[in-house]
């Protein structure tokens, strides 16, 4: 006999009316911190089926959800209780926010009788979310709870992707409704009119130096399989914006590098010779635009072709030849079709990747016996083209930058907001949804003391992320800017750190210190050979703070 609960027939309280709207979206995983406003839900989400991961903290739980959102293009799920519990949590939305990357964030709420009298952990979260989310919404009526669940779905990916917040009154919770469950939620492809696709064939046809910038969300193996062969029709150099390294493989003939913290001069000077810019997806904010220094604002010296799937974006900052409301995919189905009517060159592209090698071959030395730059070129050589690398915010990160070459689709999980603490929060994450695969979080000491307690999340579940943690004994980046500003006045950036490796030992992981290049090879493998997550402590100088600062350009330009 057909089980009336799971159809939507009989009576079901709010919480599991929630959870099936959960597994009808194709829900298979959800981060939490547990809290008395919602154990409704837990119970619910106890026989669901769905693989409920309890953090330490709502920040690294969001972060995870995000990363979940990065790598499947669904929205990542998670739950947090009222008050601190949601504005813990706030780290992660921001990320989404800033990052395009589709996530729902549950909030427990105090009971509907006790609203507006400011209750334990009581918050008006419309007020809170409203500037960094796409839609926060309370469910006041456990009979919406399908068209809103739905909605959030819809609103988390369609258009430019990014997050939403729904606040769960406790009391709401257990009301017994009867109500249909709503269908699976797909996002609308949209695609450009014809008209438009002519006139970019048209500029494609007369430009002698046009160059791609990928960015942004939305994006799916199948757009970038796509985007590859719209590249190589055309002999387009691509290169992409901060942090979406994962977009196009680095090891590509065509592939001419990314706009990151000290972006490689050749490619700076290759775009602003260009005379037509195809960017496709991307914002182009702060970061990938160098301080907003590579383009003339509002209208650039090259012919543009700005292509965002939400239009408000287009002549935000940059007024374009050409604007085109399309998302990834639905650019790329409107784009099979264009052909060159000559075979092109393809010296411009080969000259573009040629500058992209030369920046990116041979690590240049850091002061100390362990030289970051060879352990990235290492793990480059390592690891295969479905391995993650996650990291955060620091100076580290412009190692990998530069010298890591990301070949498999979103393989780099890194916040474009700069946010501290995200990579491992995301290399669990990645871990844990492709087991199969190895997941490198690279942190800072600064970075990864942020949510460093995720690590018995790691241990709690069993999911075997390997972190390579960077240790200089201070807020690297905070550092050098410091330095610049106020130099020989150091203050509030020194940090006393613990034995990390002792650390992951405590927590029930794998520990070991690294001290010198030549060691790192054979703990890395001792720390995925333990099957645990692990951490390898590994000591930097302090004086490597010179050769980051080199590699980011922070001495010219102050950069968040």
């Amino acid at each position: 006999m057909k089980d009336e609960t799971a159809t939507g027939l009989g009576a079901r309280s709010g919480a599991r009316v929630l959870v099936d709207q959960l597994i009808a979206q194709g829900v298979a995983r959800t981060t939490c911190v547990p809290g008395e406003s919602y154990l409704s839900v837990l119970d619910a989400l106890l026989d669901s089926g769905i693989d409920v991961m309890t953090c330490r903290q709502e920040g690294g739980a969001a972060m995870m959800a995000e990363a979940y959102g990065k790598m499947t293009g669904r929205p990542g799920i998670c739950f947090v209780t009222r008050g601190p519990g949601a504005t813990n949590a706030s780290a992660g939305v921001h990320v989404a926010m800033q990052d395009s990357t589709p996530l729902i964030l549950f909030v427990g709420q105090v009971a509907r009788e006790m609203k507006e009298r400011e209750a334990f952990q009581e918050l008006d979260y419309k007020a809170v979310f409203g500037t960094m989310t796409k839609w926060t919404v309370e469910i006041d009526d456990a009979a919406r709870i399908p068209e809103i669940v739905a909605r959030a779905f819809r609103t988390a990916m369609q258009g430019r992707p990014g997050p939403v917040v729904i606040a769960l009154p406790e009391d709401m919770l257990d009301d017994m409704v009867s109500v249909p469950d709503a269908p699976r939620v797909e996002a609308p492809q949209i695609a450009p009119v014809a008209q438009d696709i002519a006139r970019l064939e048209e500029l494609l046809q007369q430009a002698q130096r046009p160059i791609v910038i990928l960015g942004g969300g939305g994006w799916s193996p199948e757009a970038r399989e796509s985007m590859i062969n719209f590249a190589e029709r055309w002999a387009l150099p691509v290169a992409v914006s901060f942090r979406r390294t994962g977009l196009f493989p680095a090891d590509h003939d065509l592939y001419a590098g990314d706009l990151s913290l000290g972006p490689n001069p050749a490619l700076t000077e290759a775009i602003r010779n260009s005379d037509l810019v195809l960017m496709l997806g991307t914002r182009l904010s702060e970061i990938a635009s160098n301080g907003y220094t590579l383009f003339d604002i509002p209208t650039p010296g090259q012919q543009i072709v700005h292509v965002h799937a939400d239009p408000e974006e287009l002549g935000r900052v940059y007024q374009p030849t050409l604007g085109l409301t399309a998302t990834p995919m639905g650019l790329m189905l409107a784009l099979e079709g264009l052909t060159p009517s000559a075979l092109p060159s393809g010296d411009w592209a080969a000259a573009c990747r040629k500058g992209y090698r030369i920046w990116s071959e041979a690590p240049q030395p850091n002061p100390g016996p362990l030289q970051m730059g060879e352990i990235i070129c290492w793990l480059r050589d390592r690891l295969s083209a479905r391995d993650y690398i996650t990291n955060g915010a620091g100076n580290f990160a412009t190692w990998i930058n530069r010298y890591y070459r990301f070949r498999g689709y979103q393989t780099l999980l890194a916040p474009t907001c700069g946010s501290m603490g995200y990579g491992l929060p995301a290399g669990i994450m990645a871990k844990r949804t492709y087991p199969e695969r190895i997941a490198v979080t690279v942190a800072g000491d600064g970075d990864f003391m942020m949510t460093g307690q995720e690590f018995a999340t790691a241990v709690h579940h069993g999911i075997p992320v390997v972190v390579v943690l960077v240790d200089n004994g201070m807020y690297g980046t905070i550092r050098a800017h410091q330095e610049r500003e106020f130099p020989a006045r150091v203050s509030a950036t020194d940090l006393t750190n613990p034995d990390f490796a002792a650390l992951a030992v405590a927590y029930g992981g794998y520990g070991e210190r690294v001290e010198r290049t030549a060691d790192f090879a054979a703990a890395f493998e001792r720390a995925v050979e333990s099957g645990k997550p692990a951490i390898l402590h590994c000591l930097l100088e302090k004086e490597a703070i010179s050769a980051s600062r080199t590699l980011t350009g922070i001495r010219d330009r102050t950069f968040p």
